[in-house]
Parts: structure tokens; sequence; C-alpha cells
């Protein structure tokens, strides 16, 4: 009988976890591109002022995600859950492959940011549909006692969705020449998202509907009004407060700092080669993501409250020293350069504009291996550079390549973070689920997860990003961890609510 439903579960789980990984994958395509959709949808006039508007474009989509949540998990408690995540799928896919068809700002103007903006919010919407529906329905299918072990199949979606946007990002670089990719390639991986929905779908369409939902359905317990219920009802309501403010808000800025924020720190502030960047992320994200279902399957034996508590509390503490370490390791400053290997290249280079910039090119190579590139532009008008508060208007493009040595002791940095990340969000599902009732558990869940990971979480790389550029400008030595203040006092307040006020003990997910 054993075998029987866990063979049983494994396709529950599979088709579940497919469909939420495509939708991971759709949605961080964006993010893992930021750097190059920047120069394509935006003004080109300031690189940081665009890379700034990706963020905040990123972050919208984000910031709808509670109210993709209150939609579709009122539908997810009234319709049913299988229903419900198909549609999201659909929504999710469509909009992915439809910012890969945007025309750049050269050629619409606002309209390229503007149309980006709206299929942005498509996609937050759909997501606050989808992982509330995935959470509950793998939980409704497991066996009492393993509820943190089989939903945290699910928590490997994000994850993995992020690792296959990097591994395709990748490839297509591979395939392409640099200029290939920045012209058209980066398109591809927003377009290869149409044929993995399209395989999900299949896949989702011949799954049932949870088997207790079913059973309230047929009883009649089934709630009228999800959205009342959920947060009209002070008992529930406190739950949703204590949910967010104490687990997931926390749990929010962990993943996006060891992930997100990780990855555009490594190439916007410590200037190292993209595909560089995305491959030891990669090896990362690999040798972290089993650890997933370990503090899940943990938690079913020790409770859930102490593994995530304890990830908040270790990235609180070793946030500044590992990031202080991953800027040191690399930092060119630190390294003895090669000066008789060092060569100047200057030229001038018409632009599309028809107008010409003078360019600066400096090569660097250091004993160690490193090298260093640093590109300036200066924008010309008439031979004369164009002046913009009173200064020069200058471009800088810098790209370090790492050695071996450097590039595993990131390697380490990066997998310490994501092991933070499988903490907090190996057992969240879970916990989540065993918060709220059968009748208003999608509704419920949905929205303390979303809020805490979409607002708290997705604003996470613009504001960091702001903290570091402003912190900069100001001259600040150690600008770099300006950043990691964000994410260190969310984590902190989350952590200080959930162990005053969250209990570690479980509740029955099949009452």
């Amino acid at each position: 009988m054993k075998e029987k439903s866990t063979k049983g579960i494994w396709k529950v789980i599979s088709a579940s976890s497919m469909g939420t990984m495509i939708e991971w994958y759709d949605f961080y395509i964006f993010g893992s591109l930021a750097v190059v959709i920047s120069t394509k949808f935006f003004p080109s006039d300031n690189p940081t002022a665009a890379f700034l508007s990706t963020l905040a474009t990123f972050a919208a989509g984000f910031v709808v995600r509670p109210f993709g949540a209150l939609f579709f998990g009122r539908l997810g408690d009234l319709i049913g859950r299988k229903y419900t995540f198909m549609v999201t799928l659909l929504l999710m896919g469509g909009a992915t492959f439809l910012i890969g068809c945007i025309p750049s700002y050269e050629t619409i103007g606002f309209m390229a940011p503007l149309l980006v903006l709206i299929l942005r919010l498509l996609q937050g919407l759909a997501l606050g549909g989808e992982y509330g529906g995935a959470a509950t329905y793998v939980a409704e299918h497991a066996p009492v006692g393993q509820r943190g072990y089989w939903t945290s199949w699910i928590q490997t979606t994000a994850t993995v969705g992020l690792f296959i946007s990097l591994m395709v990002i990748l490839a297509t670089r591979n395939i392409l020449t640099p200029e290939q990719f920045d012209e058209w390639g980066w398109r591809v991986p927003f377009w290869l998202s149409i044929v993995m929905v399209g395989v999900s779908y299949l896949i989702r369409k011949n799954m049932d509907e949870s088997p207790v939902f079913a059973k309230a359905k047929s009883e009649g317990k089934t709630s009228t009004n999800p959205l009342k219920e959920s947060f009209g009802n002070r008992y529930n309501m406190k739950f949703v407060l204590l949910a967010l403010f104490g687990a997931t808000m926390g749990q929010g800025v962990v993943w996006y700092t060891g992930q997100f924020y990780a990855m555009n720190f490594m190439k916007t502030v410590m200037s190292i080669d993209s595909s560089q960047v995305d491959t030891l992320l990669g090896i990362s994200l690999i040798l972290g993501t089993p650890f997933f279902v370990f503090f899940g399957w943990l938690s079913d034996k020790v409770g859930r409250k102490y593994i995530m508590m304890g990830g908040m509390l270790l990235a609180i503490l070793l946030y500044r020293p590992i990031y202080k370490q991953m800027y040191e390791t690399t930092s060119v400053k630190n390294k003895t350069e090669m000066v008789e290997k060092t060569t100047l290249l200057a030229e001038l280079k018409e632009t599309k504009k028809q107008t010409m910039d003078s360019i600066y090119t400096t090569n660097k190579e250091y004993v160690d291996g490193t090298t260093f590139q640093e590109i300036k532009t200066v924008h010309l008008e008439n031979g004369v550079a164009i002046i913009v508060d009173g200064k020069a208007k200058v471009d800088t493009k810098t790209t370090v390549k790492i050695n071996s040595s450097d590039n595993w002791a990131l390697v380490f940095l990066v997998f310490i973070q994501v092991i933070f990340v499988t903490m907090v969000y190996g057992p969240i599902a879970a916990f989540l689920v065993e918060m709220f009732p059968v009748k208003i558990r999608y509704t419920s869940m949905s929205l303390p997860y979303h809020v805490g990971n979409g607002i708290f979480g997705g604003l996470l790389p613009a504001i960091s990003t702001y903290f570091v550029t402003n912190a900069k400008d100001l001259g600040h030595p150690e600008f770099y961890l300006e950043g990691l203040w964000y994410p260190i006092v969310i984590a902190a307040v989350s952590f200080v609510v959930g162990m005053v006020y969250i209990k570690n003990k479980d509740k029955n997910a099949h009452e």
C-alpha cells in the first residue's frame, strides 16, 4: 500500500514540479539577462540608471505577486487546485515568449519599456497563483508525517528554474558570436519558453484534483468566500501575519541574496565576466539543491521552526564577512600586475546615430592569471566631448576574467549562501500548509508567501544595488557591503518575531 502511494505521489511531484520549474525559468530569465536587457529596452544615455530601471521592472513582477496570490488563490479554493495552476502556466509562458518579441528602445522608444513592464506584471500575477497551488496540491497528496520531505521537492524548482535559465543563456552565448548574442541571441531563451510550457501543459492536463480538496468539495465544505474567511476572520488573519513577519519575509530576503543578489554583485560590483559568473553560480546551485530536500526531510523529524530560524541567523551573522571575502578575493588591487603586458588602444568608432565616439581599451594581465579589460567610451558631438553636469560624458565597462583558484573560492562562498537558502526555504511550504485549514488554504498561504518573497525579496536587488551605488558615489571605502543592510535588517526582524511567536509543532494538513 505504501509503495503504491509513494508511486502515486512521485507522479504528482513530477507533474507539479515541472510546471513550477518552467514558471520560475520564465520569471528568472529576465533577472539573469538584466545586464543585457538594460541596454535593449531602456535609454542608453545612462547605463547605471538603465540597469536600475531594469531591476525596478524586474521587481515590479514581484510586487504584483500578492495580487496574483489573492486572485488565483481565491479561484483555487473555489474551483480547485488543478485548473487554477494550469491557467497560471499558460499566462506565464505567453508573457515570457512575448517579452522576447518586443522591439528595442531604439526602434519603438518608450513603448519598449512600457510593454516589458506590462508583460512583467502579467508574469508576476501568474507566479502569484502558481506556487501556492503547487505546494498545496503536493502537501494534500503527501502521507502524514512526510509533508516536509515531499513539499521540499517543489522548493527545489525555483533554484532548478534559475539554473536552467543560466544554462540556456550560456549555451546560447557559446553557439553565437558575442555580436549575434547582443543583437538578437538574448531573445532565444525567452522564445524557448513556449516549447517547455506546451510540454508541461500536456502533462498537467492529465493530473487529478487534490483528493483532500475533492473530498471537501463533495461534502460541501469548501469556502464560498475564501478572501473574507482568510483575511476578514481575525483568528485566521493572525496566522497570516505571523507567517509573513515571522517566516516568509526573512526567507524571501535570504533567498534573493543567496542567488540573485550574489549574481548581480559579481557581475556589476566585482565586474566578473558574465559567462564565468553564470557557470560558477550554476555549480553552486547544483551542489546546494539536494539540501532543500534534506532540510525538508529533517523538518519532519525536528520541526520546521528551528531549521528556518537557524538559516536566518547564519545569514544575518555571515553575510558581511562572506561578501567582503568575495570582493577581496578577485579585487585587482590585491594582485600583482605584469606591467610589460599592459596595452592601451585608442580608436574612433561610428555609432548607429552616425556620430563618432572615442573608445579607449586598456588590457592588463596579472601574475596569478587574472585578466582585466576596461573600455572607456567618450561620446563626441562635432568632434568634441559631450559635457553633462560639467563633466565629459564617458561610459566605462570593466570586465575581469578570474583564474581557476578564485573561481572555486567564489563557488564555495556562493554555495554557503545557497545552504542558508535551503534551510529557510526547504521547510517553508509544509510550514505554511500546516497553518491553515483546507477550505481557505490556497488563499491564506499564498498571500504571506508572495508578500514575503514578492515584496520584501523581490525588491532586494533594486534596493541593495541602489545602496551600493549611492555609497560608492559618496566615497565609502566598503561601499560594496552597504547593499547587505537591507537583507540583514529584514531577516533580523523576521528572526525575532519567529523565535518569539512561532511554535515548533505540526498541524494535520488533512483536517
